[in-house]
Order: C-alpha cells, then sequence, then structure tokens
C-alpha cells in the first residue's frame, strides 16, 4: 500500500513540475472558466416527496436551473434566459428533467441501507 501511495505523489509532483515549467508564471491566450453542473435530489418523508433540483453555474453565477416542481428550466440571470428558452424548448430534455425524480427515488432505495440505517 505504502508502494501505491509513493507513486502516486511521484506523479502528482511530476505533473505539478511540468505545469509550472509550461506556465512559467505566465496568462495563457485563452484565459480561464470554470462551468459547473450540480443536481440533488430532495426527500421528505423517505420517497413520499421528491425534488429534483439541477443548477447551471458559470464563473461562480448560477445562469439556469431546473426545479421538478415547477417542471420546466428557470433562468437566474440575464445569461441563462438563452439556455432556459432553449432546454424549455426541447420536450425530450423536459422529459429527462422530469423523469429524473424517478431516479432520485431509485438511487434512495438503493443507498439508503448503506448511508441512513447503518449500525
Amino acid at each position: 500500500k505504502t508502494g501505491r501511495v509513493l507513486g502516486a505523489g511521484a506523479v502528482l509532483v511530476a505533473l505539478v513540475v511540468l505545469g509550472a515549467h509550461l506556465a512559467r508564471g505566465e496568462e495563457t491566450s485563452a484565459g480561464y472558466f470554470q462551468e459547473q453542473f450540480k443536481a440533488d435530489c430532495y426527500f421528505t418523508n423517505g420517497t413520499e416527496r421528491v425534488r429534483f433540483l439541477v443548477r447551471y453555474i458559470y464563473n461562480r453565477e448560477q445562469l439556469t436551473h431546473f426545479d421538478s416542481d415547477l417542471g420546466h428550466f428557470v433562468a437566474d440571470s440575464a445569461l441563462g434566459e438563452p439556455d432556459a428558452k432553449y432546454f424549455n424548448s426541447q420536450p425530450d430534455i423536459l422529459e429527462d428533467k422530469r423523469a429524473a425524480v424517478d431516479i432520485c427515488r431509485h438511487n434512495y432505495g438503493v443507498w439508503t441501507p448503506f448511508a441512513v440505517e447503518r449500525k
């Protein structure tokens, strides 16, 4: 087990050294951005009430989200309006997001014995 840890450490050091050498502390011409997608399932009384929420985030600003209680996408900023309009115009995308509540219920049944009922 110690050999694996040392090997992983050596790889990490090599990546850091190579990355530092290539960047040389200079800005790249492309710049940097961060795009996130977060999906959460919320449960009340087991699976009696399930809410599915998906959030789309760009550079720490939430642009749009889908809430299964509403059944459609909502723009959270001006930048998110085109995405929300597009997603809401696509029946297959809306159907997938609405059906995700059933996936949440399924996953609750799979994970509950390991995560909640452990003794």
